[in-house]
């Protein structure tokens, strides 16, 4: 018996906010899945990404399959004062005795990026990741992952990306995240 062909990703490009709308209940099924939540967290985050969508400085990319399917999304914007976000990380820093404005000035927020658990581990995630940095708005990238040896966490060190913050629980999810950053461009 014989292994069926992986399939292709070499349509990885970016969307525009028409085009990932379009495609929103596909990629908000590929995060419920790459993240282990609940399929109902899609309906709750749907409103959040569309919000997103309308932020200075997004941008999306997305992977195709050779059937046209997404099979891996990643996107960001410029985290600003009052953005959800950018508030919980600078609460997390002062409790800590970080310094919020040497991180939290100037910089893209890599709020999303997710592959389907099918198409994981053959490289999409860091060249979605490579594709949405590469002329990303901004002095430095900030993310959120969760802590634990995770592929997210590996390809997140092998890029250069350092500790801000540890162990902190964002309201809402009761796991421990890690926010980490780096300069751009990477």
């Amino acid at each position: 018996m014989t292994a069926a062909p992986s399939p292709s990703y070499d349509r990885i490009v970016e969307l525009t906010a028409a085009e990932l709308r379009e495609r929103l209940p596909e990629a908000l099924r590929i995060y419920v899945d790459a993240m282990g939540y609940p399929p109902s967290t899609a309906q709750q985050r749907g409103p959040m990404w569309a919000a997103h969508m309308l932020r200075p400085g997004w941008r999306c990319i997305g992977a195709f399959n050779d059937a046209d399917e997404l099979a891996g999304v990643g996107y960001g914007y410029l985290g600003a004062p009052g953005q959800w976000w950018h508030e919980q990380v600078r609460r997390g820093l002062l409790s800590t005795g970080g310094d919020p404005d040497s991180w939290l000035a100037d910089y893209f927020e890599l709020t999303e990026l997710h592959v389907r658990p099918d198409c994981q581990g053959a490289g999409l995630g860091e060249e979605i990741l490579r594709r949405l940095l590469d002329g990303a708005q901004g002095a430095r990238v900030l993310l959120s992952t969760p802590e634990g040896p995770t592929r997210a966490w590996n390809l997140y060190r092998r890029v250069g990306f350092g500790d801000v913050l540890r162990n902190y629980r964002f309201t809402g999810d009761p796991r421990p995240f890690a926010v980490l950053g780096r300069p751009l461009p990477l």
